[in-house]
C-alpha cells in the first residue's frame, strides 16, 4: 500500500510537470506566432516599397511617394538626444539607489516609488508635460531637442529600475572583497560592479530604446510633424513612429509607405539593440581579460 501511494503521488507530481511545460510550450508557441505573422504581414506589404531611393530621398506628395531620409535622420537624432541624456544619468541615480542608499531608508523607498509611478505614467502625459515645459517654458519650440529630453524623461525610470536590480544581483562579497584589497569604491563600480552588471544595463537600455522609437503621442507634442531635412537640434523634426502614424490615419494611399517604414523602424531597433548587445559583451570580456 505505502509503495502505491508513492507511486501514485510521484504520478500526480510528473502530470503536473508535465501539464506546466505543455502550457508554458503553448504561450511560446502563440507568443512567436503572433510576432511572427505581424512581421511577415509588414515584410509581405512593405518590402516591395524599400530601395535606395526610399532610404535616401525626400518624401513627397504627403508622403505616398519618394522617401523618408528626413525621418530616419530626425529618428537617430531625438533618439541620440534621449539616450546622452538618460543614459548617464539612470546609470548615476541606479548607482546612488543601490551602493549609497541606506537599505530600508525613507529616501530610497519615496525615489522607487516615485519610479514605479513615472514609469505607468501614459505617454502623452509626458508629451503635454515636455510641450510645456521644454517647448514653451524653456522656448525650445518643436524641436528635436524638446523631442529627445521629453524621451530622456520617459525612459529614466526603466533604465534607473533595470540598472539598479542588476547591480543589486552583484554578489555582496565582491564588494567586500574590492574594499579588502584596498580598492576604492568608485575604483570598485568602474572595474567589478558595472562590468558584472553589463547584461542587466544593456537590458534596460534595450528596453529604452524599445520605448523611445516606437513612441508616438509624446513626439506629436514636442518635436513636431514637419518632414523636411532637419539642420540642427533646434529644428522640428518628423520621427519615424509619427510619420507611420500620419500614413495610416491622414493619408489617403499611404499604407504602402507606411508599412515600409515599419520594415525600416523594426530593421533600426534590431541594429541598435545588436550592436549594444556586441559593444557590452566586448566590453565586459575586456575587464575579463583585463583583471
Amino acid at each position: 500500500m505505502h509503495s502505491l501511494a508513492v507511486y501514485r503521488s510521484a504520478h500526480r507530481i510528473a502530470l503536473r510537470d508535465r501539464t506546466l511545460q505543455l502550457l508554458v510550450l503553448a504561450a511560446v508557441v502563440v507568443i512567436t506566432s503572433t510576432f511572427g505573422w505581424l512581421l511577415l504581414d509588414i515584410v509581405w506589404h512593405g518590402a516591395n516599397r524599400i530601395g535606395w531611393e526610399f532610404l535616401t530621398a525626400a518624401p513627397r506628395s504627403a508622403g505616398r511617394n519618394g522617401g523618408i531620409a528626413p525621418i530616419l535622420l530626425a529618428t537617430v537624432l531625438i533618439l541620440t538626444v534621449a539616450l546622452a541624456v538618460s543614459a548617464p544619468l539612470g546609470l548615476a541615480t541606479a548607482i546612488l539607489l543601490s551602493e549609497f542608499s541606506r537599505p530600508g531608508g525613507r529616501a530610497g523607498y519615496w525615489i522607487g516609488l516615485s519610479l514605479d509611478i513615472l514609469a505607468g505614467v501614459p505617454s502623452i502625459v509626458f508629451g503635454l508635460f515636455g510641450n510645456a515645459f521644454f517647448c514653451v517654458w524653456l522656448g525650445l519650440g518643436f524641436s528635436i531637442l524638446s523631442g529627445g529630453l521629453t524621451l530622456a524623461c520617459m525612459v529614466l525610470p526603466i533604465l534607473i529600475r533595470t540598472a539598479e536590480s542588476g547591480l543589486r544581483t552583484v554578489p555582496n562579497d565582491w564588494r567586500l572583497g574590492a574594499a579588502a584589497l584596498g580598492i576604492s569604491k568608485a575604483s570598485a563600480l568602474v572595474n567589478v560592479l558595472i562590468p558584472a552588471a553589463a547584461p542587466a544595463l544593456v537590458a534596460g537600455l534595450m528596453l529604452g530604446i524599445g520605448r523611445a522609437m516606437a513612441e508616438t503621442a509624446a513626439l506629436i507634442f514636442t518635436s513636431g510633424y514637419v518632414d523636411r531635412m532637419p539642420a540642427s537640434l533646434l529644428d522640428s523634426g518628423r520621427a519615424i513612429s509619427v510619420h507611420i502614424y500620419d500614413l495610416t490615419m491622414n493619408v489617403a494611399g499611404g499604407d504602402r509607405s507606411a508599412y515600409a517604414s515599419a520594415l525600416v523602424l523594426i530593421a533600426l531597433l534590431i541594429l541598435i539593440n545588436g550592436a549594444a548587445s556586441w559593444l557590452a559583451e566586448r566590453t565586459l570580456k575586456r575587464r575579463i581579460t583585463a583583471s
